[in-house]
């Protein structure tokens, strides 16, 4: 067989793996082939779970933005308002304090991240890092903490948020959720996913608890600490019950209180609890908006950056 012989198979061959590479392959992050059928199949579920966590809120929003004459329960439904207008949030206003409402929901919100971020990291790098009698019951307990159900104690809180005298202040219902458990175990999990020898080399070079906390502990859990502090806003500013039970004075009622009234008298006018709703709702998702980048970072929490 001649050299030109030997040649021309691969030249043959060549056009065809060139036209096999160029064809679009579907693929998962560990490249393995997807299915178009169930790549399909896949996005049918997503746009489903879509529909049912994103669609409320977008009801809600419509109907907020609706005039009175437009109809808001025709059908098929109308997500798009014909005549948007912004005058139900006026409304809202004109109707009750929402404004002092939410600025009272505020402090509550932001006195309860502060305390949990703050509580929570102490507590986590305690139960993850200090070596001392009692560690492991003490973590103990903060996971029996989560097993009982806030109806079960909230007839002893305000019994002692009473003696204490603090019933009907805003102190009263940031109190009993200044440090919650979930957050200290996630803080101390966050903790144990640091190599143990970046703190051994600090400890060689003298430096005490204090300074491993606050200069190599703390900057490596920036994720866990934004998600502690996204929780801790949402529980404060979702919280109905307790404010409920602490709160008398009509000027100290927080944001969910003051929108239960609304609720009540205006029951009929869809619009109007539609437009409070949405004054509620706009703060979670700025914060939500701000952090979320710190929300997902989840596995590398605690890995070694070159």
């Amino acid at each position: 067989m001649s050299v030109i012989d030997k040649v021309r198979p691969a030249q043959r061959r060549q056009p065809v793996s060139t036209r096999d590479s160029r064809k679009p392959r579907l693929a998962d992050e560990h490249g393995r082939r997807i299915r178009v059928r169930e790549l399909a199949l896949r996005y049918l579920l997503l746009l489903a779970v879509l529909a049912l966590t994103v669609g409320p809120f977008v009801w809600q929003l419509s109907t907020s933005l609706k005039g009175p004459t437009e109809d808001i329960f025709s059908s098929p439904p109308k997500f798009l308002p014909s005549d948007p207008t912004l005058h139900n949030y006026k409304r809202v206003a004109d109707t009750i304090p929402v404004w002092d409402y939410a600025f009272n929901s505020l402090k509550v919100a932001g006195a309860n991240v502060v305390t949990n971020c703050v509580g929570s990291a102490l507590a986590g790098y305690a139960l993850a890092r200090l070596r001392y009698r009692g560690r492991r019951v003490a973590t103990l307990v903060f996971i029996l903490a989560m097993l009982v159900p806030v109806e079960g104690i909230i007839i002893a809180q305000f019994t002692t948020m009473r003696e204490l005298g603090l019933n009907n202040t805003l102190i009263g219902v940031v109190l009993p959720g200044c440090i919650g458990a979930m957050n200290v175990l996630l803080m101390r999990g966050a903790f144990l996913n640091l190599p143990y020898e970046i703190e051994e080399a600090a400890f060689v070079d003298g430096a005490n608890a204090w300074q491993r906390f606050l200069r190599i502990a703390l900057p490596s859990v920036k994720g866990t600490l934004a998600v502690v502090a996204i929780f801790a806003f949402m529980g404060a500013w979702d919280d109905f019950l307790w404010p409920l039970i602490v709160l008398s004075d009509p000027s100290k009622f927080t944001l969910t209180i003051g929108l239960n009234y609304l609720h009540g008298t205006f029951a009929n006018d869809e619009r109007l609890v539609a437009a409070g709703t949405i004054i509620a709702v706009a703060p979670l998702i700025a914060l939500f908006a701000c952090l979320q980048r710190y929300f997902f970072r989840g596995v590398g929490e605690g890995a070694v950056k070159g």
